[in-house]
């Protein structure tokens, strides 16, 4: 299972800040993460950032167990 990290109001909402998650790819364990009431429409929302391992990445990437995946909103403000 891959250490997932939730931050802002990821966090907020799950009520929970780091776990390990089953998921082969980051968008399996967005699909995991969306059956929890509130994240599904948080985590859909464009400007989610997603960082594998402490590098920012874009689109679906596989995952495995000894990787640390976070989501974090996205950032605003000036």
């Amino acid at each position: 299972m891959a250490r997932v990290l939730l931050f802002g109001a990821f966090a907020d909402v799950a009520g929970w800040r780091e776990q390990e998650v089953e998921g082969g790819s980051t968008e399996a364990l967005v699909a995991v993460l969306s059956e929890h009431e509130g994240l599904a429409e948080r985590l859909a929302r464009p400007g989610r950032m997603t960082v594998v391992n402490r590098v920012v990445v874009r689109g679906d990437v596989t995952v495995t167990p000894d990787d640390e995946v976070a989501f974090a909103p996205p950032v605003s403000g000036g």
